[in-house]
């Protein structure tokens, strides 16, 4: 949620700022704003909408001149998307201004303690609270200021900080929020995700758990809360810049589901080597693995889903029990973690408030976590035990497709892994098991390649109210990604339900036309779910089905199937999610919908 970038060089700051923030756009938001120290005074210029309101109020940048720079695209938590309430936020004189992303929890009290020294606010935000507290504690010293502000507040916080009489600092801290740090021959930057400065330099520093940074033109320097200087080492990034470009594609969404073979590849091959699976980075000897008893898998969103279908394929290959839970209901369950359990933390962005704060938990309780996640550095990488990255490479479009589809394999690999430690399949079966992986790619690139199929039939549906998804077993998991790519992106009403589950009540809102989405690609399932498919077309229901080539009997009882390539059943998600990522991506550009930047949502769910 909510983008940060900030520049202090040897160029102009604004357009730098601009080009960043739209880097981040996908992160979601409903304001911006930027403020610019003009050799005299800072000044400041925001916008509801979107960032292009900005870049035309300011003309690119043009008339904001100057040399240091903060910029900070707003999703609302705290008080409606104005004007007055976006960033950046400042004191009564502007000398201090401040972006901010996260949630300061103690705002309140802090508020009423400062209106009664007689400040006066005039947003409804928590942020403008650090402007004020920081303008309380000033003495001269940014640095010593901004520690003493920070010894107070309670939350979460990215922080970009610029004062006045510094003109040639701009500081940056970070709690529970995601910031990084970059240095070229230009200058320095503050981002909160490397997108925004890959433009200008690959050369990034990630920002540790209550670390504040000083940057100048040519310098940085990195501090504790206790005011001792850091020595850091920066990391190189290798992504093509082009990747976090449209490449021709209408819309980045498109543009990364078209990327998914090329991610199922780099996730899985590296990690089978002369027949074998190796994850060298898992961290566990084979002994190890033998002893776990249980695995509990926290995520949230399409992460989850993930998790859900690793339940079945862990428990079906390895035979150990699974436990999935939402991240945000994990602590507060008081969950019962016994001897002989492992946490598998699955996140895109790494940066998940909530399943940030399960890995505490976990690791607090002293049980080792495995992240799975998809972005080097980040939160979640640096907090977890041992991590098993994705490598699908940078995604912008706020709906999941690549960065979900690499998920399932490093869950597939996990459980291949772990069958063959503890004997649970034989030789046999483990080479079958790699041959059906090494075919996903190409299968996936297959389905691709038809999408004009699922586009005209797509384009039947624009118009529809409600949309159903029903499966078992693994088919449950499938049917509830494909429920939730079609909301998010086309704002149309759809449930996922276990098929089994018909009958206790979610069939009465089965009508004449409705169309229902029938998942079937497990074989010992077939006949029940003909039996359920059955239920709801009496009910007057239009029913989609994805299914297995050779399923020829589900024709009878379907209005249109849709057939996915031959695989092990473990392994269906992989093939199956693709007609229903792209059947939700058409539905959602015939009715306009803004694709990659659904409303209300945001790519990195970083408070609570």
């Amino acid at each position: 949620m909510c983008g940060i970038v900030g520049y202090i060089g040897k160029k102009q700051a604004a357009p730098i700022i601009l080009d960043g923030l739209a880097k981040l756009e996908y992160r979601g938001y409903d304001s911006a704003g930027m403020a610019v120290f003009d050799g005299e005074k800072v000044n400041i210029t925001k916008a509801v909408g979107r960032l292009k309101v900005l870049e035309e109020l300011t003309h690119g940048g043009e008339t904001m001149p100057g040399f240091a720079g903060i910029g900070h695209t707003r999703w609302a938590t705290h008080g409606a998307p104005n004007d007055v309430n976006s960033h950046p936020h400042f004191n009564k004189d502007r000398t201090i201004t401040v972006v901010h992303n996260g949630i300061i929890e103690n705002y309140i009290p802090l508020r009423n303690k400062l209106i009664k020294k007689g400040y006066e606010f005039v947003s409804e935000t928590d942020t403008e609270v650090v402007a004020q507290m920081l303008d309380y504690y000033y003495n001269g010293n940014p640095l010593d200021t901004i520690l003493k502000v920070l010894h107070r507040i309670e939350g979460s916080y990215a922080l970009g900080m610029m004062f006045a009489d510094h003109p040639g600092e701009i500081f940056a801290a970070r709690k529970g929020s995601p910031l990084i740090v970059g240095q070229s021959k230009e200058g320095c930057f503050i981002a909160s995700d490397v997108p925004a400065i890959l433009r200008y330099t690959r050369k990034v520093y990630f920002v540790d758990e209550q670390e504040v940074v000083r940057l100048e033109t040519d310098h940085m320097h990195f501090y504790t809360l206790d005011e001792e200087e850091v020595e850091k080492e920066a990391t190189t990034i290798e992504w093509d810049a082009d990747a976090a470009e449209k490449a021709g594609y209408e819309h980045f969404m498109l543009k990364e589901m078209y990327e998914q073979p090329k991610t199922v590849t780099d996730t899985l091959l590296p990690r089978i080597k002369n027949g074998k699976i190796e994850i060298e980075e898992l961290g566990l000897s084979d002994e190890e693995i033998a002893a776990i008893k249980k695995i509990h898998i926290v995520a949230c969103g399409s992460a989850y889903h993930a998790g859900v279908t690793g339940k079945y394929v862990l428990e079906g290959l390895a035979r150990i029990p699974v436990e999935v839970d939402l991240a945000s209901e994990f602590r507060y369950r008081d969950p019962i973690l016994e001897e002989g359990a492992m946490v598998i933390a699955i996140s895109q962005s790494g940066e998940t408030a909530d399943t940030l704060a399960a890995i505490r938990e976990s690791r607090q309780r002293g049980f080792k976590v495995l992240g799975i996640v998809n972005v080097v550095g980040s939160s979640i990488a640096r907090e977890s035990d041992n991590v098993m990255y994705t490598w699908a490479g940078p995604e912008i479009a706020v709906a999941t497709t690549k960065a979900y589809s690499a998920q399932l394999i490093a869950l597939y690999l996990l459980a291949v892994k772990f069958a063959s430690v503890k004997k649970t399949i034989d030789e046999k079966l483990y080479q079958l098991l790699l041959r059906d992986l090494k075919r996903l790619p190409d299968q996936i690139e297959l389905l691709l390649n038809n999408k004009e199929k699922i586009q005209h039939f797509a384009n039947r549906y624009i118009g529809a109210r409600d949309v159903f998804f029903i499966g078992r077993g693994i088919d449950y998991a499938i049917s509830l990604e494909g429920s939730l790519k079609l909301k998010e992106i086309s704002y149309i009403h759809s449930e996922a339900y276990a098929a089994g589950e018909l009958k206790h009540g979610t069939i009465s809102l089965i009508e004449e036309g409705t169309l229902v989405a029938a998942v079937s690609t497990q074989p010992a399932l077939y006949q029940k779910m003909i039996s359920n498919m059955v239920e709801v077309k009496a009910r007057g229901a239009f029913l989609l089905a994805v299914t297995n080539e050779g399923n020829k009997e589900i024709e009878k009882v379907s209005d249109y199937v849709i057939y996915i390539p031959e695989t092990n059943p473990y392994f269906s998600n992989s093939l199956a999610i693709i007609p229903l990522q792209l059947f939700g991506y058409y539905v959602a550009v015939g009715k306009g919908c803004d694709v990659d930047k659904p409303r209300n949502l945001a790519k990195s769910v970083t408070v609570e």
